[in-house]
């Protein structure tokens, strides 16, 4: 079974709960999707045992040698990714029109690094997540490949925990394909349910099963009824609801899953969450 947490944004508390989840089934795979801004690694730490880069892109180059400066490429480009017969890396989209166009063959595409990919070896368990390049693209490429990559180590039934990337976009598309499950972080704001209903609309069309919890949801209790309402008209089920609690800056600074504190009343509410999913995970292996 793989489980994914998502949110409609970021900074929800989606990798606080991942987070806890990864030390409540330390024998399950964890997988940080969200490569733009990766941290689970933060929290569980660890040893890295495995790397390697990731080639997510192609780059163009011009020859000099055979180059006529006839400046047809220049032309064709629609990214304005050439002047002076010079590729401007950070504007090229390894589209090949100016390689298609070029009279003397002098335009390459070459493969482009645009991360890399590693296993960390942690107390929780194995970690698969990966470090993009700033200003690289393709991050959807890449969650996949560590979708791949800790799949390596998945043993039978054994559960993979995800932290999934925030929002809508290609990378949250990788995120939850194929998933069973999905737990959606919620805050109680208006932002927050419009957040969600988008998320939603995505994992239905994915035929994800979604499930939700409401984080901080004592911040607004009048929204959090409103969400609640909303969950139930649209049949996801509520796994229960987080508090607000100053500890969770305290486990943040001190870099540990705020379940580690017994009087954290957040870590008690994850806690609840999680025996309500595990109960669920165990059902499904049976």
């Amino acid at each position: 079974m793989q489980l994914v947490v998502i949110s409609g944004k970021g900074g929800t508390g989606k990798t606080t709960v991942t987070a806890s989840f990864a030390y409540l089934n330390k024998e399950s795979i964890k997988v940080d999707c969200d490569v733009d801004a990766s941290n689970l690694n933060i929290v569980l730490q660890g040893e890295d045992i495995e790397s390697s880069q990731f080639i997510g892109a192609k780059m163009a180059k011009i020859n000099k040698g055979k180059c006529i400066k006839c400046g047809r490429c220049a032309s064709v480009c629609r990214f304005d990714a050439i002047k002076d017969n010079q590729i401007i890396e950070l504007k090229c989209e390894g589209c090949a029109a100016c390689k298609v166009v070029c009279p003397v063959d002098a335009i390459s595409l070459d493969d482009e690094v645009t991360g890399e990919t590693i296993i960390t070896k942690t107390d929780a368990g194995i970690l698969s997540r990966a470090e993009m390049i700033v200003g690289a693209e393709g991050s959807g490429k890449l969650v996949t490949e560590v979708r791949k990559n800790a799949m390596k180590y998945q043993k039978d039934n054994e559960l993979v925990i995800l932290d999934g990337t925030p929002g809508i976009g290609c990378a949250v598309m990788a995120s939850i394909t194929g998933c069973d499950v999905a737990l959606i972080v919620i805050e109680p704001t208006q932002s927050g349910l419009n957040d969600f209903k988008r998320v939603l609309s995505l994992i239905d069309h994915f035929g994800v099963t979604p499930l939700a919890c409401i984080n901080k949801y004592d911040i607004n209790e009048e929204m959090t009824l409103e969400i609640e309402k909303y969950c139930e008209d649209e049949s996801v089920e509520v796994l229960g609801r987080i508090p607000f609690d100053p500890m969770v800056q305290i486990a943040v600074n001190e870099l540990k899953p705020i379940i580690c504190y017994e009087k954290s009343i957040a870590g008690e509410a994850i806690k609840n969450i999680w025996e309500k999913i595990n109960k669920k995970y165990k059902e499904e292996i049976v």
